[in-house]
């Protein structure tokens, strides 16, 4: 089965998650903020865990950015491109936490995580393990009531 490509525009890509992302670190900083203990109010979102939402916007676009770079390069749609992108965003959550032990690490735990997703097309949905014929003959028919071989009552 040959990789048809298409070409991905990586700035394209890396605003749009770096958005959708930001919106998801803004909801998890709102979350730090009414939980925690401080005489911040409600701006405490962006002046005491506002780096929540630089760092989530930061990660998603780093992520989609490597993504489409990578898948560009090496002109093919596969989870190696997804195992890059997983490395870049793990690398710069141990970079945030100011050791590089931890960047290598996040490096090799989400780019092995997110390779093994794609690989299995959890993320993307579209390598499918059976065909419509092979998923009609695997699940179970209805039972057909009405058929002559039921027993009458």
């Amino acid at each position: 089965m040959p990789d048809d490509f298409e070409p991905k525009s990586a700035l394209k890509n890396a605003s749009m998650l770096g958005l959708q992302t930001g919106a998801l670190g803004l909801v998890y900083s709102t979350l730090q903020n009414a939980l925690g203990q401080h005489s911040s109010g409600a701006l405490g979102v962006f002046t005491r865990t506002g780096s929540t939402i630089t760092f989530f916007a930061a990660m998603g676009a780093a992520f989609a950015f490597t993504e489409a770079t990578v898948a560009n390069q090496r002109q093919k749609n596969d989870h190696y491109n997804g195992a890059a992108a997983g490395c870049a965003a793990g690398f710069l959550a141990g970079i945030r936490a100011r050791s590089l032990p931890i960047a290598l690490g996040g490096c090799a735990f989400l780019g092995t995580t997110i390779g093994i997703f794609d690989k299995a097309g959890a993320f993307t949905g579209t390598e499918s393990v059976l065909s419509n014929e092979q998923r009609s003959k695997f699940f179970k028919k209805p039972l057909d009531l009405k058929s002559p071989s039921s027993p009458s009552q």
